[in-house]
């Protein structure tokens, strides 16, 4: 520039805009929560009348602990379901929870009285449930900041509580419904059961994990038969991993279709079991690793014949410890021996040792044959001990205490063992590492354990007379999963339906303190299947629904109360109340009725929209919702499941504390922010498990400064923009009328996947069409106009596009990155009261769609790419600096894409101060891009002085009134 040019800095149309690019997330964002806190942006929603409801029902967490990774993946789900359907146009309502009652409360507060050494039991039942009442709603309150701090929106003033009298209340109300429609029945059968927590589990609360165990293969020898046979005398030898269960075996039973031999030691060597002559039966397939076990070499054991099904009919068995010295006569009943079709012979000998009170598919067996009577023991106790007069293992402990983690082996299996080798019971023994259930809550190994439990029949007709989905609680669920409910991801159709349709009745009771109690009483001295063995009173049961509105489920343990909901119905004396509670399953698969029934921010039909939950609520809420509902409502509490997977390190791995590579959501927060916590769930597929750690966050905060820098440019442009610079889209350039198409595109795209739930989707849709579209191509080729014109018809049509684009990225955007998209939008419009979550989608004209328009850019664009790439190349051989030092020549084979060329400022899509376009072929040493064909460039040099103020190269330059400048620059300076 020499020295009389003037500096034409000033006179540019330079962006304008105090949005910082360092976003600043952690320190800024609380100022927006208690911003959206003070002006009441949920309630104001509420507001906006004539809306179509839409609620998705919050599935409780338990308020026992902080956050994890899983629950801010959860929650920033669920609320951008929320926010993107009330942006569609619906009143979308959102209500907190938190399951309060159960196990995973009460054990925290027992670990507090180990700790201080006092007794639970010592305790007033009434005292030890208001501690835990304390306990859960210490940790609502910091729960419920926590989950603020995500940015999730919803009616976090009044949430739901499990623990609330009118939810207590109506949790005993759906109970009696069992009560009265002749669901509910007391059985006494194997369930899982935590000796450590002396109560029954459900599935849904044990987890697997691998455990080693002590195996035993253990002789039971064949009763005398009469008339005799070479079986007499022989032993059947049965396989087991839990020893502890020998001393109830009732019987033993083979497979039917096995094939099965008599076998004979002929030799054995020294420390084994088995003695020369003795014959044992075993399946054909599985002899020979029996041997294996028991030490014996193939040339000391040899197969006497085999041994068909048919011989076994009328056989008994002698158990192993039948008269021995001080056994008393407790084993002395001679074993069952028969098939069953739940034996394989797949590992073991291909015999099952049964104890039905221990074994679900036993118990099964039995009951089918009617001998449950003769079958059924009572040996174990509900801390895992034997029965104290038990002969030779009295008070011995299946489980102990841990001595040390994860060491949980009690002296039960070792005195059974060591047992069975004295009277030579035993054939051999070993160790397996095996997958066995745990308690989810103190991690210790579970059992199956007989005891009496109150039941919910799902396969006995329910009546109520709502048959419309079939008679029966599993028919109701099978028909709502195919009828009734969307699923997202469509597997979790086929996840709950095989569990429904397999699964047994629902386990209702246990035997703990801090819940519901089951609200019914028993006459004594009645048997379960006495048709007077339940009272089934309408008013006794209004009585204690009204006593648990007033005064909470603890008036049920209050002396006095069971004589108070009697008087005047039925004699007290002939009564006995029910203390076991519900299990906690039944509380949260209640929450339809008193939250979306009940409440006046629920639902018409007390149905929600939509239940969001991780996969493992297949078999938790998802699961006791369904039955729950199924038994009183007849039909699923729900139109729609989606379902997330589990959180895993940047490795894959499963998170955990002792291998440290846990990522807590409040450290994110305080490095990173909550909205690229929240990008971080946008951009994962949360259908399959999701992985985070350092390196993925930091390439979400990487990606989060691309979109910001998108958002920047816009607030700058559009500075100072009005109405009056407001272009109809008919007199707009084609550039401007394409970016129109691609909104008309994305507002379909969009609207779509926020209803499909496909945040994914959605995110990478908006976040392409910033980056590249936006960002790369148009805002690329428009900041010479919007910088270097005048007030041209031009100009006005770019700022009228960025507008539109402002309120659509927002807004759009909105319901994922929602501190972010605040700031933005405050920005340009600042306010008391103003904020873009008050604002809805902006609705898109459909005429901006242009097929015809797009299919001629997408070759324009195509071109370009060709002609950026060839002076990319001169870029890095230094031959130009900037694309404004070139005039390329552009080689078109195609005519078509030749004239659409024509028909548009072509040098200025490709940023270059000159652009000749040609027909003729393309010379040999024209740059050309192998997936373009058709297109050469040829590079050649821009001609004339560079514009001191847009800094093009042209010929006119130097010849207009204002010094060193070119036409259009000129002619913005005399617009000044």
């Amino acid at each position: 520039m020499c020295a009389e040019t003037p500096d034409y800095k000033s006179t540019l149309n330079l962006p304008k805009t105090d949005f910082p690019m360092r976003a600043g997330l952690p320190a800024r964002e609380p100022g927006w929560l208690e911003r959206w806190e003070r002006i009441g942006i949920y309630d104001r929603l509420r507001e906006k009348t004539g809306r179509p409801s839409f609620v998705l029902h919050d599935g409780p967490p338990y308020a026992n602990g902080h956050l994890h990774i899983g629950h801010a993946l959860n929650k920033t789900i669920k609320d951008m379901i929320v926010r993107s359907r009330q942006m569609m146009g619906y009143d979308s309502r959102y209500v907190p929870g938190w399951d309060c009652h159960g196990l995973p409360i009460e054990w925290k507060i027992e670990e507090q009285y180990r700790a201080k050494g006092l007794d639970k039991d010592a305790v007033p039942v009434v005292d030890f449930r208001q501690e835990c009442r304390k306990f859960a709603e210490g940790w609502v309150d910091i729960q419920r900041e926590e989950f603020k701090r995500l940015g999730v929106t919803g009616n976090w003033a009044d949430p739901y509580l499990t623990m609330d009298f009118h939810a207590e209340a109506v949790i005993a109300e759906e109970f009696q419904k069992f009560l009265m429609n002749g669901t509910l029945y007391q059985g006494s059968k194997p369930v899982m059961w935590s000796p450590v927590e002396q109560t029954a589990l459900a599935e849904a609360e044990v987890e697997y994990h691998d455990k080693e165990s002590p195996t035993v293969w253990v002789k039971f020898k064949v009763a005398p038969a009469q008339g005799g046979n070479d079986l007499t005398d022989a032993y059947v030898v049965i396989w087991t991993t839990t020893p502890w269960t020998i001393p109830s075996n009732k019987a033993v039973v083979f497979g039917a279709d096995y094939g099965y031999g008599l076998y004979e030691v002929t030799a054995t060597p020294e420390e084994c079991w088995a003695q020369v002559g003795e014959r044992y039966i075993l399946a054909n397939k599985l002899a020979e690793q029996t041997f294996a076990k028991a030490r014996l070499g193939e040339d000391q054991w040899r197969k006497v014949r085999d041994v068909p099904t048919s011989e076994f009919g009328g056989l008994s068995l002698i158990h192993p410890l039948a008269g021995v010295e001080g056994a008393n006569g407790e084993w002395d009943d001679p074993r069952d021996f028969r098939a069953a079709d739940f034996v394989t012979d797949d590992e073991g000998t291909g015999f099952v040792h049964c104890a039905p009170s221990h074994g679900l598919e036993e118990y099964e067996l039995y009951r089918d044959l009617g001998m449950l009577a003769e079958v059924i023991t009572y040996n174990v106790m509900p801390d895992g001990s034997f029965r104290d007069d038990m002969p030779f293992f009295g008070g011995k402990r299946i489980l102990r205490e841990a001595a040390k983690k994860g060491d949980w082996e009690g002296d039960a299996n070792a005195a059974v063992i060591a047992k069975l080798a004295e009277v030579g019971g035993l054939l051999a023994r070993g160790k397996i590492k095996h997958s066995y259930p745990h308690s989810w809550r103190s991690k210790a190994p579970v059992i199956y354990r007989n005891t009496p439990q109150w039941f919910a029949a799902i396969d006995r007709p329910v009546g109520d007379g709502q048959d419309t989905y079939g008679k029966t609680i599993r028919e109701r669920a099978l028909t709502s999963i195919d009828e009734l409910v969307s699923w997202t991801p469509k597997t979790g159709r086929n996840r709950l339906h095989s569990m429904i349709e397999a699964r047994p009745d629902w386990v209702l009771s246990r035997q703990r303190a801090w819940g519901v109690p089951l609200t019914c009483f028993v006459k004594k001295g009645a048997r379960p299947e006495d048709p007077d063995f339940l009272l089934r009173d309408a008013e006794v049961n209004r009585r204690i629904v009204e006593a648990f509105e007033a005064e909470g489920a603890d008036v049920w343990y209050v002396q006095g109360f069971k004589e108070k909901v009697l008087e005047g119905r039925a004699d007290a004396s002939d009564y006995e109340q029910v203390f076991d509670i519900l299990d906690v399953w039944f509380d949260s698969g209640s929450t339809h009725a008193f939250v979306l029934r009940d409440r006046a921010d629920g639902t018409e039909d007390g149905i929600a929209d939509v239940y969001m939950e991780g996969t493992d609520q297949h078999r938790g809420w998802f699961h006791s919702s369904m039955l729950q509902a199924c038994g009183t409502l007849g039909r699923a509490p729900y139109r729609a499941v989606v379902t997330h997977g589990f959180t895993l390190d940047e490795k894959g791995m499963k998170m955990s504390k002792s291998i440290g590579n846990t990522i807590v959501p409040q450290k994110v927060i305080e490095q990173y922010g909550a909205d690229i916590l929240r990008l971080w769930v946008a951009q994962s597929d949360y259908t399959a498990d999701q992985r985070i750690g350092p390196e993925i966050l930091k390439g979400t905060a990487d990606g989060y400064r691309r979109l910001r820098n998108t958002m920047r440019f816009l607030l700058g442009a559009l500075s100072s923009f009005t109405e009056a610079d407001r272009v109809a889209p008919e007199e707009m350039p084609e550039l401007e009328r394409w970016v129109l198409h691609r909104l008309a595109e994305l507002d379909r795209v969009v609207r779509d996947g926020y209803a499909r739930y496909d945040f994914q989707g959605v995110f990478r849709s908006l976040f392409d069409f910033a980056t590249s579209d936006l960002s790369a191509f148009y805002f690329d080729i428009r900041k010479d106009a919007l910088y270097c014109d005048g007030d041209t018809a031009r100009r006005r049509a770019a700022r009228t596009v960025l507008d539109l684009l402002f309120h659509r990225l927002t807004t759009w955007l909105a319901p994922i990155l929602v501190f972010t998209m605040e700031e933005v939008w405050l920005e340009r419009f600042p306010g008391e009261d103003a904020s873009v979550h008050l604002q809805d989608f902006p609705e898109t004209p459909a005429d901006w769609a242009d097929a015809g328009l797009a299919a001629k850019w997408e070759q324009v664009r195509r071109a370009r790419r060709t002609v950026t790439a060839a002076l990319e190349v001169q870029r890095s051989a230094k031959e130009i600096g900037a694309s404004l030092e070139a005039a390329p020549v552009v080689h078109v084979e195609d005519p078509e894409v030749l004239a659409a060329l024509k028909s548009v400022a072509f040098d200025d899509i490709c940023i270059t101060s000159g652009l000749r376009l040609s027909a003729d072929p393309s010379p040999a040493e024209a740059f050309r891009l192998p997936d373009v064909t058709g297109v050469g460039v040829i590079f050649e040099r821009a001609e004339g002085e560079k514009c001191q103020r847009c800094w093009k190269i042209l010929p006119d330059v130097g010849s207009h009134r204002h010094a060193g400048v070119c036409g259009r620059c000129d002619e913005a300076l005399s617009q000044g």
